[in-house]
């Protein structure tokens, strides 16, 4: 595995230019993180301790209107960003395709720690469908209550796809979590 980002960039044939036309911003690995949820595959998704107390909290606020979020992804590692770009690569889709999907490593949200990737039963994949679901609805109404920001709407300044499932966690816009 490369030592560096910029080395790991250079094996994936990522330029540095198309970080820089884009403005991407560098996200750091977290350092200390926890247990967040558990799939019913018994998957473990892990988030800094902050951002796991609100995703919790949230999911507790959503059952409680009876809305199910599921997690389908939370902590990344820049390795692991890597492994995600280079198997699509392998299965033929193109370096520029995969940039609009999937952030460069060292430049995920998903890094931090703070990010997650909801999906639902009805929507159980990573999906623009995501949208259309009761899931969606409750948090585009009610999770920056619990701290946490769609990410990426559609026509974003980062140039990524619309990801209605992308949300990360900053700090709650108003009083306390879940209040």
């Amino acid at each position: 595995m490369p030592s560096t980002i910029d080395e790991t960039l250079a094996l994936l044939g990522i330029a540095p230019a198309n970080i820089v036309a884009r403005g991407l911003k560098a996200h750091e690995e977290a350092t200390e993180l926890v247990v967040a949820d558990t799939g019913a595959e018994g998957r473990e998704y892990l988030l800094q301790p902050n951002a796991a107390q609100a995703w919790r909290a949230m999911k507790i606020a959503a059952a409680g209107d009876g809305v199910q979020v599921l997690l389908g992804s939370a902590f990344r590692s820049v390795a692991r960003q890597a492994e995600i770009i280079q198997k699509n690569l392998e299965d033929g889709r193109p370096l520029d395709d995969i940039l609009t999907s999937i952030a460069p490593p060292g430049y995920s949200e998903h890094h931090t720690g703070r990010a997650v990737d909801i999906v639902s039963d009805d929507v159980p994949e990573i999906d623009e469908a995501f949208e259309g679901t009761a899931a969606y609805t409750w948090l585009a109404s009610h999770a920056s209550r619990f701290g946490f920001v769609m990410t990426y709407p559609r026509g974003n300044m980062d140039g990524y796809v619309y990801e209605p499932w992308h949300w990360c966690f900053h700090a709650p816009r108003t009083g306390g979590i879940g209040e």
